[in-house]
C-alpha cells in the first residue's frame, strides 16, 4: 500500500494532506500560489515542507497528486516528479483544480461541478467529453462568482447615487466604507487587493437581498441564473443533458440561500430530471483521487501524469 500525498493548490492557500490505506494521517495549511510565477517549484516547496512532517526513509511519499491553479501550458508532471523525487515519490499526477473539485465532489460520476467563490469555474464531464466553462477571470468572466456579485452592488450604489437606477440599501454600507462615493473609484483602482476586496461584498449583497432589498436580490437571482447556464451550457455540449444529470455546488457562493434557489430553479427550467446531490468531499479528497481515474474515462485526458505505477488497492 502506497502513501500518497494529496495537494490542493489555491491563491488563497495550499493545503497537503497524507493518506495512509485511505486515512489521513496529517494535514497540513501553506501559502497560496502565486500565479505569476512558476507553478511546479512552488508545489515541489510544499511538497518538501509537507513530507518534512511525515516522511521518514521506511515510509515515503510515493505517491503525489494535486489539484492547482494557475498551470501554465510549458510546465509538465515530469518536472514536477524531479523535484520531489527525493521523497523516494515515484508517480506524481497534475490536474487543473477544477478537475480536483470535480473529483472530490462527483467522483467518477458524470454531470457537472460549479465552484463558486472570488472566481467561478464549470467543469461538465460526459461519456467521452470534458469541458470546461468559464473561469476566464474578473476581466473577461467568471460570471456570479463573489466579484461578478461584489462588482453589481457597488454599481448599483453608483447608479443610485447619480439618480441612474433605483436606491438601494447596500449605500449605507458602502457610505461607511467610502465616506466620498465619488472617489470609490479612484480607491479602488489604488488598491492592488481590489479583487478580493470587491468579491468580499458578495456576502453584503447576500445578506441585504435576504433581507428584502429588491436591488440586492435581483443581483443575487442574476448571479444563480448566470451560475446555472454555465452548468446547463456545459452538460449540453458534453452529451449527458438528456438523462438525470448530476449537478454539485461548491463555494462560499453557494451560502447564499437565494444563490442556491436561483441556481437549482434555472437549471430545473431546462433540464428538469437534473439531480443536486451534496459534494462527497473536497478538492483535497479529489487530487487523492486522480491516480484511481482510469484510461477510459473522459477526465483521464486531463490529468498530466509521470512516473511508475503504483498500487493503490
Amino acid at each position: 500500500m502506497a502513501t500518497l500525498m494529496a495537494l490542493d493548490a489555491g491563491q488563497s492557500g495550499m493545503r497537503a494532506s497524507i493518506r495512509v490505506n485511505g486515512t489521513e494521517v496529517l494535514q497540513t495549511e501553506h501559502r497560496g500560489m502565486l500565479t505569476d510565477r512558476p507553478v511546479v517549484p512552488q508545489l515541489a516547496a510544499v511538497a518538501h515542507e509537507a513530507a518534512a512532517l511525515w516522511a521518514t526513509p521506511e515510509s515515503p511519499i510515493e505517491v503525489i497528486g494535486v489539484g492547482s491553479t494557475g498551470l501554465g501550458a510549458d510546465e509538465s508532471a515530469e518536472q514536477f516528479l524531479v523535484q520531489v523525487a527525493d521523497l523516494g515519490v515515484r508517480q506524481v499526477n497534475l490536474a487543473h483544480d477544477s478537475i480536483t473539485s470535480y473529483l472530490g465532489a462527483l467522483g467518477h460520476r458524470q454531470g457537472a461541478v460549479t465552484a463558486a467563490g472570488t472566481g467561478v469555474v464549470t467543469l461538465a464531464v460526459g461519456p467521452s467529453e470534458v469541458l470546461r466553462v468559464d473561469g476566464w477571470g474578473y476581466l473577461i468572466g467568471d460570471a456570479g462568482s463573489g466579484f461578478w456579485i461584489g462588482r453589481a452592488g457597488l454599481d448599483a450604489v453608483m447608479r443610485a447615487f447619480d439618480r441612474r437606477g433605483p436606491q438601494t440599501s447596500l449605500t449605507a454600507v458602502v457610505l461607511a466604507d467610502f465616506p466620498s462615493l465619488p472617489e470609490l473609484y479612484l480607491d479602488l483602482q489604488q488598491d492592488e487587493g481590489r479583487v478580493r476586496r470587491i468579491a468580499s461584498y458578495a456576502r453584503v449583497v447576500a445578506e441585504h437581498a435576504a433581507a428584502s432589498d429588491a436591488v440586492s436580490r435581483e443581483i443575487v437571482v442574476r448571479a444563480g441564473a448566470e451560475l446555472a447556464h454555465s452548468a446547463v451550457s456545459g452538460l449540453r455540449a458534453v452529451g449527458v443533458a438528456a438523462e438525470d444529470p448530476a449537478v454539485s455546488m461548491l463555494g462560499n457562493v453557494f451560502g447564499s440561500t437565494l444563490v442556491r434557489e436561483s441556481f437549482v430553479q434555472h437549471v430545473r427550467a431546462h433540464l428538469p430530471r437534473a439531480e443536486f446531490p451534496a459534494p462527497r468531499g473536497t478538492g483535497l479528497d479529489g487530487a487523492a483521487l486522480l491516480a484511481e481515474v482510469t484510461a477510459d474515462e473522459a477526465l483521464a485526458s486531463s490529468i498530466l501524469r509521470a512516473g511508475a505505477g503504483t498500487d493503490l488497492s
